[in-house]
């Protein structure tokens, strides 16, 4: 059965952390990478403000229980997503790409322009993935000093340079 997507409600924040987690054990077979698999999670906090927002959507199992999310937040006319995360179990089911519909529905009805992300280049679910469901890499002399910004404090935290990319999927 598949998953069923709904807007977060705050009791379901402090569930979040648990299913980042477990999706980031994928960076395990991804040597350089490996460290992410053992880093914290976005806090409960955070996840409380963006589902405050209703720009936070979960996919629940049989028994209504999250196995995944997508967080996400609005700046201006775009919708920039910071994390998509399913759980290792649900992985390869579809319930990303769900989760992606549901805020590519969101930004339509709101009208808005583009919805952005930034991602791995090379990791084959995040870049490739994203590719597939309509995003666009954006170019580095095309980026806005938003995503700018945030592609530079990844790098500040650790990531290789040139591992990372800004990606957009216009909304029209």
């Amino acid at each position: 059965m598949p998953a069923i997507i709904r807007l977060a409600l705050p009791e379901d924040a402090q569930l979040l952390p648990a299913i980042e987690i477990s999706a980031a054990q994928a960076f395990r077979m991804i040597n350089e990478l490996s460290w992410l698999a053992d880093s914290p999670p976005m806090s409960i906090e955070r996840h409380s403000q963006l589902i405050a927002l209703s720009t936070c959507w979960v996919a629940l199992d049989a028994e209504n229980q999250p196995q995944g999310f997508l967080s996400s937040e609005r700046y201006g006319s775009d919708l920039h997503i910071y994390e998509l995360s399913v759980m290792q179990s649900m992985q390869g089911k579809g319930t990303g790409r769900r989760l992606i519909e549901a805020a590519k529905g969101y930004a339509r009805s709101s009208r808005l322009s583009f919805i952005t992300l930034t991602t791995f280049t090379n990791v084959p679910w995040n870049a490739p993935f994203y590719s597939r469901v309509g995003f666009q890499t954006k170019a580095t002399t095309d980026l806005d000093q938003r995503l700018a910004g945030i592609l530079s404090e990844e790098y500040r935290h650790g990531f290789a340079p040139e591992s990372r990319c800004a990606m957009a999927w216009p909304v029209t």
